[in-house]
């Protein structure tokens, strides 16, 4: 009998080649290896021209082709100007960018970023006081944050490859950003599930997992819900994707049950997109669903003995404001076997049946059922993407007392998201699937060393950087 080697599930993430290092060789050693005595390494006179950001000349090269500097300048020039200006709004944007981009996702960590000759020197040679960059944050009113909220949704959608999909899904969810300390402005107990009566920000945001990024985020107050006075941000949202889509694409909105809204089903079908949303599982609803024959549903996957493992039923079920409205989305249920589904909430009807059950909501009237169904389970990507906004961007971390500054800084560390996305794309585009934490490994936070030779600057990376291959 042949046996057949495959390689171990963990080869695949072996980076370190990609961050400059180099594979374990001890398969060919005959020798254990011995740790050297560090006492004896003796230090060596210090040199100020060592830098750990060594990406951000490329990251801040393609930027500036990119008109990001010019168009920051557009949008904050008449927050600040005067002759007697030394720290220039855009330069303190682009300041804050880089910071978040390098991984400080608070203002304080300017700070420790003003020992960094390299980010000293894009920084202008000096790096401001902290004091003044809170005091420019807190320039920012309503006109601004609205020009600032559409730059990250241009550099989201300036993203290659939106046209080649058949379909596009836009995912509009909430999070949460607790406060801690002092009170902020705006910050005040609401939906919580993990710190209940905690103050808090509920921003919202609408992302697109085909180019993987945010075309929008606004911050709200923490006693926020999602209803009928964010359906025109959505709206906004549409509208935005869909001018930059081919006349038969196909646009999907996708929510979870806070979309089950009338206001928000009828903004979805005016601006000719589909949807497919949870929604609330009601008395009537859960009842309509319990009602369907057995005849009715139809299996779409069984176990090894044939026994049905997962089903799916159109339900016929309107709610009274929908039919006041005009629209009568398809109410697609499907149950599947506990033990073929263990995650989210566990909802059985039947109760001499071992079936948990689940509903959506589409307007999408040619599509399979169980196609419409599996399109809903694909909006679980927004989660990690969040994730990576909090962990990776610090978006939970509220910088000043005054709500508009909080919102400008959210929206600056979304476009820091995007605009990283927009970098990897252009000039290193085998690292797309890569997260935020890998990319600064290997792009941003790299080892360097600034120079100065025949009145040039001159930057000189490790022999085996990433850097030294990219396609600028």
């Amino acid at each position: 009998m042949k046996t057949i080697t495959t390689l171990p599930p963990s080869t695949q993430k072996v980076r370190r080649d990609v961050v400059g290092g180099k594979r374990g060789d001890g398969h060919e050693r005959d020798r254990r290896i011995h740790r050297p005595d560090p006492g004896r390494i003796v230090e060596g006179a210090p040199d100020p021209r060592l830098t750990a950001r060594g990406g951000l000349v490329a990251f801040g090269t393609f930027l500036r082709r990119a008109d990001v500097d010019r168009e920051l300048r557009d949008i904050s020039f008449r927050l600040k100007s005067g002759p007697l200006v030394v720290y220039p709004m855009e330069a303190q944007l682009r300041l804050l960018i880089d910071a978040n981009v390098a991984g400080e996702g608070r203002v304080f960590g300017l700070e420790s970023l003003a020992a960094d000759p390299l980010f000293v020197h894009l920084a202008g040679g000096v790096v401001p006081s902290i004091d003044t960059v809170y005091r420019d944050l807190c320039r920012f009113d309503a006109r601004a944050l609205c020009d600032l909220e559409m730059l990250v949704g241009r550099q989201a959608l300036a993203l290659p490859g939106l046209r080649r999909h058949d379909a596009v899904h836009l995912d509009v969810d909430t999070t949460v950003e607790p406060t801690f300390g002092e009170q902020q402005e705006g910050a005040l107990p609401g939906p919580n599930p993990r710190f209940h009566g905690r103050p808090s920000y509920h921003p919202i945001g609408g992302y697109v997992g085909e180019i993987d990024a945010f075309v929008g985020v606004r911050l709200r107050p923490g006693n926020t819900s999602f209803g009928n006075d964010d359906v025109p941000y959505v709206r906004a949202l549409i509208a935005r994707v869909r001018e930059e889509l081919r006349r038969e694409q196909r646009l999907y909105v996708r929510m979870d049950a806070a979309g089950d809204c009338t206001d928000l089903l009828a903004a979805i079908v005016e601006e000719k997109a589909l949807f497919v949303i949870k929604p609330h599982l009601t008395k009537d609803l859960l009842a309509a669903i319990r009602a369907v024959p057995d005849a009715h549903w139809t299996t779409v996957d069984a176990d090894a003995e044939g026994r049905p493992t997962r089903q799916v039923a159109e339900v016929h079920f309107a709610r009274g404001t929908w039919r006041e409205r005009g629209i009568f989305p398809r109410v697609i249920a499907v149950r599947i076997r506990d033990d073929q589904d263990s995650s989210g909430r566990q909802l059985y009807l039947w109760p001499d049946l071992d079936w948990t059950v689940k509903a959506y909501l589409s307007n999408d009237i040619t599509a399979e059922l169980d196609d419409i169904a599996r399109r809903y389970e694909g909006r679980a990507g927004i989660e990690p993407r969040l994730g990576e906004l909090k962990n990776g961007f610090g978006i939970g971390k509220i910088p000043t007392g005054r709500f508009d500054a909080n919102h400008a800084m959210l929206l600056l560390k979304v476009l820091a998201y995007n605009l990283l996305r927009r970098f990897v794309e252009a000039v290193a585009p085998a690292l797309r699937s890569w997260h935020v934490s890998w990319l600064r490994r290997a792009l941003i936070c790299v080892p360097a060393r600034l120079v100065r030779s025949a009145r040039r600057w001159a930057l000189r990376l490790p022999p085996d950087s990433w850097l030294l291959h990219l396609r600028c």
